[in-house]
């Protein structure tokens, strides 16, 4: 992929305006692997619609996957097989083979399939910088994939709605019903995202504010479950509530409420009325953010948490228990 970027000022009545006229152009980010290790995702639902009672099976919208790692795991989104008797999927050049689910995990939104043959898998980046040129790969709509071009409009969303647990890129790039599942790949051609939702104020239609997960909370979920068939979460045994306002004139972060008894945050000597301000090298804004970090997290590991107490700052670790 190549990117320019021209900057155009002119003043108007004594106000100058600042343009950007922008190209991306997916050449080199969209190779012929790139698509190969893109599928759609074809679920068969339960007609439960049909009160005769007969319970056929009916074609649900299709969705997206991608392959996760050469042995033929693929990974998507939950809503997209939620409630699938069975499982398909279309290959970039229009073969179909079945696949089957072997995980779920409810907290992120995202499903692990498995189909027997082997895909290309894309190299993982795990960094993404904002502004930097995106694309996606998806089948939208069920026209099967299709290519949309766009920038990194924001990273480690939080707090959506959509999840309980998110990490995601925010992207312009066009998405619409049927991506979901699919990459969001840079200019490298290297997969930093999954393609997981949209803004759409009651629309179908893209609104240019969409959702990848990133990578790091998507490798997280998908190692846990193709090992286990579900994800093991530690416990933090922190409850954190929004720093009141009268604290954030000065301060941001978020205010420890509760500490359960025998639990990692009591272990870690943190304590309540902390305001945490940052999980590892993650600024804290809100609980959500909160619930990320230690959901990226993986039971043993060692996490340093900085609070601020009697107006200073200190840095405890927590080590998250099963």
């Amino acid at each position: 992929m190549t990117y320019t970027g021209r900057g155009i000022i002119s003043g108007i009545g004594g106000i100058w305006l600042l343009s950007f006229l922008l190209f991306i152009s997916p050449a080199k980010a969209i190779s012929p692997e790139t698509l190969k290790s893109v599928v759609s995702v074809l679920p068969v639902w339960a007609d439960f619609r049909n009160r005769g009672g007969n319970g056929r099976p009916l074609q649900e919208p299709e969705g997206t996957g991608v392959s996760i790692r050469h042995d033929g795991y693929i990974v998507t989104n939950l809503h997209v097989v939620r409630r699938a008797l069975s499982v398909n999927i279309r290959l970039s050049d229009g073969r179909i083979y079945p696949a089957k689910v072997v995980g779920i995990d409810p907290l992120t939104d995202i499903a692990v399939l498995k189909a027997e043959l082997d895909l290309p898998a894309l190299t993982i980046e795990f960094k993404v910088k904002l502004a930097e040129p995106v694309c996606t790969v998806g089948n939208q709509f069920g026209l099967d994939l299709s290519v949309t071009c766009g920038v990194v409009s924001a990273v480690h969303r939080t707090g959506t709605g959509f999840n309980p647990v998110e990490d995601f890129i925010q992207t312009d790039a066009v998405v619409n019903p049927g991506a979901s599942g699919g990459e969001l790949i840079n200019s490298r051609g290297r997969l930093v995202g999954l393609i997981s939702a949209i803004f759409t104020k009651g629309s179908d239609a893209n609104l240019g504010v969409n959702f990848a997960a990133s990578m790091d909370l998507v490798v997280r979920v998908t190692d846990d479950l193709i090992k286990h068939g579900k994800v093991i979460r530690g416990k933090s045994g922190l409850v954190v509530g929004i720093l009141p306002r009268s604290e954030r004139r000065d301060k941001t972060g978020v205010l420890i409420s509760r500490i359960l008894s025998g639990m990692a945050a009591e272990a870690a000597g943190l304590m309540v009325d902390d305001i945490i301000t940052s999980i590892g090298a993650r600024s804290i804004r809100k609980p959500s953010d909160v619930t990320s970090m230690f959901g990226l997290a993986r039971v043993g590991e060692k996490i340093p948490v900085t609070v601020i107490r009697d107006g200073g700052k200190k840095v405890f670790t927590l080590k998250l228990l099963p």
